[in-house]
């Protein structure tokens, strides 16, 4: 008898546990402006960043298209067109960083990645695909702000 209560209050807490996590506190107007579904989730375009091309370019010209790729992450994260962006470490694949666009269609992707001085200048290829992930990944520079010390 004691084997069969001590199984009912495990499974019973192990219930109530259950049931608290799967609870949600939802916020309808972050939800509303961050164009959320009713998942959380929302549509943006992943950029694979791959080594281009361009293997004649001086090392001053290089530096300086780099200066323009920098500056140029910076003006799409301030309009919210992009929302991560980073490099990657050393790797055999040719895989040189990630952008993860604030927009729907490969289209409009295309048309910021045409912005990027070291992609124009075939330093780096784009490979641009249709992502589906939380909509909170938005708010991530704002966070980014409060925890870095220097600026890139």
């Amino acid at each position: 008898m004691k084997k069969l209560i001590l199984i009912l209050g495990f499974l019973f807490l192990s219930t109530l546990g259950f049931s608290q996590d799967t609870e949600t506190k939802y916020d309808e107007n972050l939800a509303k402006s961050l164009n959320a579904d009713e998942y959380g989730m929302k549509k943006y375009v992943f950029c694979l960043l791959k080594t281009g091309t361009n293997t004649t370019a001086s090392k001053e010209e290089t530096q300086k298209l780099f200066e323009g790729h920098m500056a140029n992450i910076n003006k799409l994260a301030k309009e919210g067109k992009l929302v991560v962006a980073g490099p990657f470490m050393k790797n055999d694949r040719n895989y040189r960083g990630i952008y993860v666009f604030n927009v729907t269609t490969i289209e409009e992707a295309q048309a910021l990645v045409a912005t990027d001085p070291a992609i124009k200048a075939n330093l780096l290829e784009a490979e641009l695909t249709p992502w589906y992930a939380t909509a909170a990944l938005q708010e991530t520079l704002k966070i980014h702000e409060k925890i870095a010390k220097k600026k890139i």
